[in-house]
């Protein structure tokens, strides 16, 4: 008997309120790299009406001009200042920055393992956590069918917005997608939701018929739809006052969002506004790069991980995997090839991966997972 089911994933435009505060302290993290690539970041971003609040810890010997990169970062958004939306010239940033707790400092610049003599100096991992990496053979970057869609659809609603194809449409907008699975593998598109901020003067019907024609028809490959395939788009029939005018944002709110759209488990630390020094960010890309390569490289169709690491201690206190039952070799089998491929300590990973460059507001919109040009995304041969 064939086992039918279905699955739902959303994803945010790059305008969205809490994807708006990840920007800004994912550009903040990138200006204070740029300048010195030891910089140790944890940056908060608060929007609410017209106001934005930045907090947090950073501890660099680089003087960056917060004020100047908040402004361009609301800027390259595209929120130009309105009656419906955030002004980037004229709103009002507040800083509240400190330095890290000399407390974590102790930690993360030397190990346990060093100061018992184990390790020669290396760092250990900013904070306790765990933290999970996820790659299936649904699509061909490797991420499941639904958050691909659901991120492709919200990208191209920044697309149409910013090449003027739809010059109605504001910053602000959410995507879902339902698929239909049929013994795991995905059948069909069941539902499709997008909402979408507009000028007030703009109808229903238009914004419907104009985003299913530009947006949905664009993305969606016809071979999923069908006649019973639903469309919701903008059903509360309005959506004019968007961004941080119309919900408060905040930095991390997303996490879902930006890893596999529920379709796998998270250890909820959140990414943007975090150098590599802290695992929550780091480790979730090492993870995410060994199960894609482990899927890449046809030993399971399947691959979940988990790393969990413990504060100031540089190995990772456990390695757990779970590959469904797709495995082609044993599961025993791959956890030794990854411990004898891969150093996961905080600074293996670092200089595995390259992380201490500026290339974290690539990472912000869209998932950080599934983009062919960021370092984790590589295939390599295990």
């Amino acid at each position: 008997m064939k086992m039918k089911y279905f699955f739902t994933s959303e994803s945010v435009t790059e305008g969205h309120p809490d994807k708006l505060c990840d920007y800004i302290s994912d550009s903040i993290l990138d200006s204070y790299l740029e300048k010195d690539k030891n910089a140790r970041v944890a940056c908060e971003t608060v929007a609410g009406k017209n106001t934005i609040f930045i907090t947090g810890e950073i501890t660099s010997t680089a003087n960056i001009d917060i004020e100047n990169v908040t402004r361009n970062a609301i800027k390259e958004i595209g929120y130009f200042g309105s009656n419906i939306d955030i002004d980037f010239k004229t709103c009002s940033i507040i800083s509240n920055i400190s330095k890290q707790s000399p407390d974590i400092a102790l930690g993360v610049d030397n190990s346990l393992e060093t100061k018992e003599g184990k390790k020669a100096k290396t760092e250990g991992a900013g904070d306790q956590g765990i933290m999970f990496g996820f790659a299936c053979d649904e699509t061909k970057e490797l991420m499941p069918l639904p958050i691909s869609l659901a991120h492709k659809l919200s990208k191209r609603l920044a697309d149409v917005r910013k090449q003027k194809i739809l010059d109605y449409i504001g910053a602000d907008g959410k995507t879902q997608v339902t698929i239909e699975y049929e013994d795991d593998k995905p059948l069909r598109v069941d539902t499709i939701v997008v909402s979408i901020q507009h000028k007030s003067e703009i109808t229903q019907k238009q914004i419907q018929n104009d985003i299913k024609r530009f947006v949905i028809d664009e993305i969606i490959p016809k071979k999923l739809l069908d006649e019973n395939t639903k469309y919701f788009i903008n059903p509360t029939g309005r959506f004019v006052i968007g961004g941080p005018l119309g919900d408060s944002g905040l930095t991390g709110r997303k996490i879902i969002v930006d890893t596999y759209g529920g379709y796998a488990r998270h250890g909820g630390g959140a990414f943007s506004g975090k150098d590599p020094t802290k695992v929550d960010r780091s480790a979730s890309y090492m993870a995410r790069h060994i199960a894609k390569n482990i899927v890449a490289n046809k030993l399971a169709r399947k691959c979940e991980i988990q790393l969990s690491y413990a504060i100031g201690v540089a190995e990772p206190i456990s390695i757990y995997i779970n590959t469904y039952g797709t495995n082609t070799i044993s599961e025993e089998e791959i956890v030794k090839k990854i411990k004898s491929k891969f150093d996961l300590t905080p600074r293996g990973i670092i200089n595995y991966l390259d992380l201490q460059r500026p290339i974290y507001r690539e990472t912000t919109n869209y998932g950080h997972f599934g983009k062919e040009n960021l370092p984790w995304e590589k295939v390599i041969e295990l």
